[in-house]
């Protein structure tokens, strides 16, 4: 842990709140941010599925608080801000999955939209707020469909609810930055994620380990579809960057944290990729006539690597060791927390 916290040296004794503390990204945000020793609030609701890393890597013991809450309840979100004092605020609490908000679309727009604006109006209403990082996504562009990498000057847009919600949660944070003093505000626009401890429903990467590890076929679906893959802990460390640059009175602005564009690959190639890692299995193509969902997605993060000296560390093979590696020691039953601090320590000293 000691080498963690000199390659996080920056967050030693900072108060940061954390909301969507309980999702997959928001643990390993924590865990990092805990390992070297700052002092994390965290706000969120219960955990999203089981199992769920935020209880399997015991993220709660190592919290300085963690309220149980709705990002909806203005009021809740308000007190949580106050109570924490923080410096800076990681705004991660959202409806993430696409499928889903096709089936609980006004949730989604509540949560995604309502909740931004939420947790920005609490935000400015503290003096001790200096830094909010707006997490959203790759899929808040207008999708063209087109070669090219999307770059932050693009149109917004969004197709399905999920999208259209963080199109709308960055013209948001847009208009808070804009319109009030206050903290300093900036989005950050991520890939696809992944790493251990994702049991989301509709997940490639869980799908895949969960088949593999019961020995049956690896079923997926658009086989042709192209994502910017990377491990949870690229945009993770994006977000960190972009928050010192914040703290620093710089960055209050759209930001992309996307895999270099070799590693933006077709979602058979990846589940090719995971089955030799894994050692076996097989692959069936099934398409499911499920809803809409894009088709080709790359993102342009030249201007995070120029400006605020970001790289990505793991290129996509580590990334699917590391997250093989991960699935295979939940299953002999190792110490989860232990294992995922080791593994935020490599990343960040590699």
């Amino acid at each position: 842990m000691e080498g963690l916290v000199g390659a996080l040296s920056a967050w030693r004794g900072r108060k940061v709140l954390l909301t969507g503390h309980t999702g997959f990204k928001g643990s390993w945000l924590s865990l990092a941010l805990a390992s070297a020793s700052a002092e994390v609030h965290g706000f969120s609701l219960s955990v999203p599925t089981r199992p769920a890393l935020y209880e399997m890597a015991r993220v709660r013991e190592l919290l300085t608080s963690s309220v149980m809450a709705d990002i909806r309840d203005f009021a809740a979100v308000q007190a949580a801000v106050q109570a924490a004092q923080p410096e800076v605020i990681f705004h991660l609490a959202a409806q993430p999955l696409v499928r889903e908000s096709y089936r609980t679309p006004l949730e989604t727009m509540a949560t995604n939209v309502m909740g931004t604006a939420h947790l920005l109006e609490a935000a400015r209403q503290v003096s001790s707020v200096k830094a909010v990082v707006v997490v959203t996504t790759d899929k808040c562009y207008q999708n063209q469909e087109w070669q090219w990498p999307y770059r932050e000057r693009d149109a917004l847009g969004g197709h399905d609810p999920y999208s259209a919600s963080k199109a709308c949660a960055e013209l948001v944070s847009a208009c808070w930055r804009q319109s009030f003093d206050g903290p300093l505000i900036a989005t950050a626009r991520a890939g696809n994620v992944i790493g251990g401890g994702d049991w989301a429903a509709d997940r490639l990467v869980p799908d895949i380990l969960s088949a593999l590890a019961d020995g049956r076929p690896v079923v997926i679906r658009r086989p042709h579809a192209v994502r910017p893959w990377q491990h949870v802990l690229e945009p993770l460390s994006g977000y960190l960057q972009l928050a010192e640059a914040l703290l620093d009175g710089k960055g209050a602005e759209a930001w992309n944290f996307g895999p270099v564009d070799e590693d933006s690959v077709a979602v058979a190639e990846l589940a090719g990729s995971l089955c030799r890692l894994w050692g076996d299995g097989t692959l069936s193509v099934q398409d499911d006539g499920g809803p809409h969902e894009a088709g080709l997605l790359r993102l342009d993060s030249s201007k995070a690597r120029q400006a605020l000296g970001w790289r990505p560390r793991w290129r996509l093979e580590a990334a699917l060791a590391a997250t093989s590696d991960w699935h295979r020691a939940w299953l002999s039953g190792a110490d989860m927390q232990r294992l995922t601090i080791q593994q935020i320590s490599s990343y960040f000293q590699s």
